[in-house]
């Protein structure tokens, strides 16, 4: 199969901000569409902001309208849409995300499995995983830490379910004293992400936030971008810029369903579409 084409949101997240979360994920796809992306990948909690209490009023169905919110943003603009929000089902809430076809149909939706203790305080546990056929290959769908060291076997489970391509929607936070030139971010998810993509032969894709923790025992956290893009031998494809305030839009080839080699086209391998322009 050909290579795939893929936008990385790497957003802004207001907790409890839902409607400017989702204008500003609506900006980023429209963005990613017109810079010729097929699959666009958003962050996780993108409506309300991972661990923040407004998900205890606010969070919606899945099917609701947030997925519809998603659904005409993936259908209006032609591509494939993968992204992070908060569930409510009955009186559990879930910390979610969901995969929309370019037609606006719901082709995934999968549970966070592995979450951090305190935020089970919050969010009930999944205990499904998936894959779905696309236009560019077969999809799955995890969330953040189900990709860490601790739980690669979520991962592994995709490969073995013929995944040739993982999105991951993600919220990586570090402390507000944290120094990422004396201490480099990203090396975990780099070489969990290489694991699972020389193991199976695919593709990985995480996209993180940026901007404020606030809710649970990280309150006062950052969420500091950093998104990553690995290919089917391990290498990084793209790295997202570091930090609270760094949104962008990373354009990125990604191979699906074949190793990367000389096969693959000539010219740069990612880009990034700076923010506001």
């Amino acid at each position: 199969m050909s290579d795939v084409r893929a936008g990385m949101a790497q957003v802004l997240v207001e907790p409890g901000e839902r409607e400017a979360n989702l204008a500003r994920a609506g900006e980023a796809v429209r963005r990613a569409a017109l810079s010729g992306c097929d699959v666009v990948v958003l962050p996780e909690c993108l409506d309300l902001g991972w661990t923040h209490e407004s998900a205890r009023t606010r969070a919606t169905t899945v099917p609701g309208p947030v997925t519809g919110v998603l659904a005409g943003l993936a259908a209006g603009n032609g591509v494939v849409l993968a992204a992070g929000l908060v569930e409510r089902s009955g009186e559990r809430i879930h910390n979610s995300a969901v995969l929309v076809s370019d037609r606006g149909e719901l082709l995934l939706h999968h549970r966070k499995v592995n979450e951090l203790d305190f935020a089970r305080r919050l969010y009930s546990t999944g205990s499904t995983l998936g894959v779905a056929e696309t236009p560019f290959g077969v999809v799955g769908l995890d969330i953040c830490a189900d990709n860490s060291p601790s739980s690669l076997a979520l991962g592994h489970s995709l490969g073995l379910m013929g995944a040739q391509l993982v999105l991951s929607p993600s919220a990586w936070a570090v402390p507000p004293d944290h120094d990422d030139h004396a201490e480099p971010y990203g090396a975990m998810w780099r070489e969990s992400y290489g694991a699972l993509a020389r193991a199976h032969r695919m593709s990985v894709v995480g996209v993180s936030n940026v901007g404020p923790v606030v809710g649970g025992d990280w309150d006062g956290w950052r969420c500091i971008g950093c998104s990553l893009a690995v290919g089917p031998d391990g290498e990084v494809l793209a790295q997202g810029s570091y930090g609270e305030r760094a949104e962008e839009l990373l354009v990125v080839t990604v191979p699906v369903g074949r190793a990367a080699g000389p096969g693959r086209p000539e010219g740069p391998g990612s880009w990034v579409v700076p923010c506001g322009s």
